[in-house]
């Protein structure tokens, strides 16, 4: 006799995941080659200014003779530190406070829920603006801090949400009478059943913090010089953007291929993590 086992839907990578994770792997291609090479070094005057591009120079030169095309490798790698550092800040500070909004008492869940309403109404990039202005001097350390802290608030509610489901669970339920600690309760329950939905919010989330990196460098609150940020060489170039646009066009074709990538990935990742939403569109 042959048993007739239930066929789970298969979890393969979508397309959007293989072009997002190609995108994303080469920005941090380059910004790992930038750590041991790069065409020029970064701040000197190698070619004439606002030469355009040729083949000493691929992307040109900006309005100091600096090849651009070694700034934009720069900014692949800040880039990508802004990303990870945002998002492991928020994530540590945003998961525990939402850990623990799910397990409080009614009154002080409906308080910290207030609280992250509050702050997720104020744009991300003003509380980012906030802090860094609160801070002695801009500098890419504090641009990271900032933008984690401001990315918080979303990544609190949406633990905070998930969290709750998993804690009406029958199991978790069986697991408190039992005498589990709510630590333990969090590590072997809590945690695995939210992560692979907090994974792909965390992505999201990543992406935000490149823009909003690069937005606070151009306003001049980003990583300052010689940091070769995305948004400080869009700022240097528009001055010149219609003598000179190869300028900008490097550093904005860059920039918006990682967050297309990005979001390609996390795109991917919400497949993976429900095979059943590829079958339902």
């Amino acid at each position: 006799m042959t048993a007739v086992a239930a066929s789970a839907p298969r979890r393969t990578a979508s397309w959007t995941w293989r072009i997002g994770l190609a995108l994303v792997g080469l920005h941090v291609i380059v910004g790992l080659l930038t750590l041991v090479w790069t065409p020029y070094d970064p701040g000197a005057m190698t070619g004439g200014r606002l030469s355009p591009p040729s083949l000493a120079h691929w992307a040109g030169t900006d309005r100091l003779g600096r090849d651009v095309l070694t700034q934009v490798m720069i900014g692949s790698r800040i880039a990508l530190q802004v990303g990870i550092g945002a998002v492991a800040i928020g994530a540590a500070i945003g998961v525990t406070i939402g850990i623990i909004a799910a397990f409080a008492t009614r009154w002080r869940d409906d308080a910290l829920a207030a609280t992250l309403d509050i702050l997720i109404a104020f744009p991300t990039l003003l509380i980012a603006m906030l802090v860094v202005a609160a801070s002695e001097q801009a500098s890419l350390g504090t641009a990271i801090l900032a933008l984690g802290i401001a990315l918080s608030a979303v990544v609190a509610r949406l633990t905070r949400i998930l969290a709750k489901r998993v804690i009406l669970t029958d199991y978790v339920t069986a697991a408190r009478v039992s005498g589990s600690s709510w630590l333990a309760i969090v590590r072997e329950h809590v945690l695995p059943n939210i992560w692979p939905t907090l994974s792909v919010n965390l992505a999201l989330q990543f992406g935000l913090a490149v823009i909003a990196e690069a937005s606070l460098s151009y306003l001049g609150l980003g990583a300052p010089p010689p940091n070769a940020s995305w948004g400080r060489l869009l700022q240097e170039a528009q001055g010149t953007v219609y003598s000179a646009p190869f300028g900008a066009i490097a550093p904005g074709l860059a920039l918006v291929s990682l967050t297309i990538g990005v979001n390609l990935f996390a795109d991917g990742l919400r497949d993976l993590a429900d095979p059943l939403r590829r079958a339902r569109a």
